[in-house]
């Protein structure tokens, strides 16, 4: 599929905004004006001696043409944006009446779509006018307004903690027992990278004890930390607690708002783990199950059951653990809208503090490829009624979403979100995906993002993402992190 630019340079909108009426087909943007390849997407911009512009979006699809034009003066103030709207404004409603695809987010193709709602504000625009603005402008849904404008009012409380001086940490453990069929982290098993994780651990100590002396130089404040991975838990229970040691020897925990450390996979849990945590001052653990349904972990590659995970959150509990969350995975293989709401019934009567659902990102496979159209339609509504079963219930049991973005790539272009108990919100969470202040990012696969108090430059320092490479070049890794001196010395 061709997606035709001529006269303009709007490429990243169009491409983002065509790509989600095509999962089995990825759009191909030139510059050429070629139609010979059968269906194709054309947009066009030009102008006359006046100013007056016109767009123009034509397609071709299924052997039907469809054409539109728009002719007028573009925004002063912005033409740029002005023009790039009203071109995916046409295309999204062609591509709308071509594929019979209505999309909940719209022409939506934004991460952060919770970002509009704070511009809206500070234009003064009260919750009635923003409804009708996303409406009418970008064709959201009322189910997906909703969603948004209860996220930014839980959302905006947990921004206004962040300081000026304020950073998170984030230690990454790229460790698993097994490696899951959706997964697009970097993490490898622990029966074939066993033999690294003592060097590993080693050198991640190693880089905590070289941070820590230039944040504290630069008077950072920390407020959250957060270890991800992989699966920190499938390290033992001693590796995990002299990294922990580690942090704590080094950093000043002292204005610490959250510490979290994702237990992740039930098959990792013990109770001597749980314990640590909770005497090392963990205040938030995650216990992801993705599904209830044992058929559907045995297809994804997961190697524990249901009532693994019933039995880690269990132990949880008698370790002391008060703020769990769980994470579930709506559109997993194998998995129907049935199972997947016994699913949610299941996670909601164990209580956890926190819910986070995703949306699977669908990888561009042959199975989707070969079923083209009619199989994603079938997906599309098995993946809606999944969510909206799930945010109903989340609802009905006051679990309120607290942070939301989206992926490329995930079925219906749909979102993750996070839901909680009130007063059990995930900080890290909201400030990574906000990014509203510094994130230093430690161990292989980090990435560090750096953002000076007030600043609107935003610097990323890149670890090496696999272990191997993380140990074979640990030198260069620390040499890097002389950025962040760097970067919060230079002037915007």
């Amino acid at each position: 599929m061709n997606l035709i630019l001529d006269g303009h340079h709007y490429k990243y909108e169009l491409e983002s905004l065509a790509n989600m009426f095509f999962h089995e087909n990825k759009v191909r943007v030139v510059e050429e004006k070629d139609f010979s390849q059968g269906e194709y997407l054309y947009t066009s911009l030009s102008r006359n001696m006046d100013g007056i512009i016109t767009l123009k979006v034509v397609t071709r699809l299924e052997e039907k043409l469809r054409e539109e034009e728009f002719q007028g003066r573009p925004d002063k103030t912005d033409p740029d944006r002005f023009c790039e709207y009203h071109l995916c404004r046409m295309l999204y409603r062609q591509l709308e009446k071509a594929t019979g695809i209505s999309l909940a987010w719209g022409m939506l193709t934004g991460v952060r779509p919770v970002r509009l709602v704070y511009r809206y504000r500070e234009r003064g625009m009260d919750d009635k006018q923003i409804r009708e603005h996303l409406h009418r402008d970008y064709f959201v849904t009322d189910e997906k307004i909703d969603l948004l404008l209860r996220t930014a009012n839980k959302e905006k409380q947990i921004l206004d903690l962040s300081r000026p001086e304020s950073f998170s940490l984030y230690l990454s453990i790229p460790f698993c027992p097994s490696r899951c069929h959706y997964c697009s982290f970097v993490s490898h098993s622990v029966e074939r990278a066993k033999k690294l994780i003592p060097e590993y651990v080693t050198l991640l100590i190693r880089e905590i004890e070289y941070v820590a002396p230039i944040v504290q130089k630069l008077g950072l404040r920390l407020e959250t930390v957060y270890f991800g991975g992989g699966t920190p838990t499938a390290i033992s229970s001693k590796q995990l607690e002299q990294i922990i040691c580690a942090v704590e020897q080094h950093f000043d925990l002292s204005h610490l708002r959250e510490y979290t450390v994702e237990a992740g996979r039930p098959d990792t849990i013990t109770m001597q783990k749980l314990e640590m945590l909770k005497r090392k001052g963990v205040t938030r653990i995650s216990i992801n199950p993705q599904t209830m349904n044992d058929a559907v972990l045995e297809q994804i590659g997961r190697r524990h059951t249901t009532a693994q995970t019933i039995e880690a959150f269990q132990m949880a509990r008698q370790a002391g653990h008060r703020n769990i969350n769980m994470d579930l995975i709506a559109g997993l293989t194998g998995d129907s809208l049935e199972s997947f709401c016994k699913t949610v019934d299941q996670v909601i009567d164990l209580a956890p503090e926190n819910i986070t659902l995703h949306t699977l990102s669908v990888k561009r496979s042959s199975q989707l490829g070969q079923h083209a159209k009619s199989f994603y339609l079938q997906e599309h509504q098995r993946v809606t009624d999944m969510l909206s079963y799930a945010g109903q219930r989340f609802y009905q049991e006051q679990y309120l979403p607290y942070y939301l973005y989206r992926q490329k790539n995930t079925m219906e272009n749909m979102e993750n979100v996070g839901y909680c108990k009130e007063g059990t919100e995930g900080y890290y969470n909201v400030y990574i995906m906000d990014e509203t202040h510094s994130i230093i990012a430690l161990g292989a696969g980090g990435v560090s993002k750096l953002r000076k108090p007030g600043g609107t430059l935003l610097h990323r320092i890149f670890n090496y993402k696999y272990p191997y490479e993380y140990i074979e070049r640990f030198d260069t890794v620390l040499r890097r992190k002389d950025e962040i001196v760097k970067f919060y010395d230079q002037s915007e």
